[in-house]
């Protein structure tokens, strides 16, 4: 098997995960239930803010080639575990949603764009958002469940969200597909500024 099918391969599987899961429009903050890996994997796609915003980092990542389509993929979930960590300890964070709204509209113009900063740079923004989504993820876990298990379910799911998006940004290899990636990076600003407008 070459290198774009297992890429492909994980993108249809990361795919038929998240359609399997019934959408939230938003979040709630409430008990989602008292397990830990199960209850973890399932919190970022029960929110489509999170989950558009894990596709962008697939895409952004593609755009800019290697080795950013796996440092940013590998960055974005390990520094939400640290915000995760910093919302289940109820470390204080402000405007929590509205970060993670910007995040869909930076990135996904990121990504309608072909932005090609220096990849410290790419990684500094993935990594500054990720703090958002770790933390809202840390501080709505359920009170019954295992706080490792349950990381390690938001992380995994963060994962295959982003091999979503790698797997769809495939597509940029011809023109029409290229055209095709950048126009989801716009419905995916739009759709993140529709959330900001729906916070503020």
């Amino acid at each position: 098997m070459t290198f774009d099918k297992y890429v492909a391969a994980g993108a249809m599987i990361g795919f038929l995960t998240v359609m399997a899961v019934e959408p939230a429009l938003a979040h709630t903050g409430a008990d989602h239930g008292a397990g830990g890996f199960a209850t973890g994997f399932l919190h970022p796609l029960l929110g489509p803010d999170h989950v558009i915003a894990m596709i962008a980092v697939g895409l952004w990542g593609v755009f800019l080639g290697a080795p950013a389509i796996w440092v940013l993929p590998i960055v974005f979930p390990l520094v939400m575990a640290l915000g995760g960590v910093f919302g289940m300890i109820e470390v204080p964070l402000p405007s929590v949603e509205t970060g993670i709204a910007l995040s869909a509209v930076v990135l996904g113009l990121c990504v309608a764009l072909a932005a090609k900063p220096p990849l410290w740079m790419a990684a500094l923004i993935v990594g500054a958002f990720a703090i958002f989504h770790g933390y809202a993820h840390g501080a709505e876990m359920p009170v019954a469940s295992d706080a490792v298990s349950y990381a390690l379910g938001f992380v995994v799911a963060t994962g295959l969200l982003h091999l979503c998006g790698i797997g769809f940004g495939s597509l940029a290899r011809w023109p029409a597909g290229k055209l095709a990636v950048r126009a989801a990076g716009v419905l995916i600003a739009i759709a993140g500024g529709a959330f900001l407008s729906g916070i503020a």
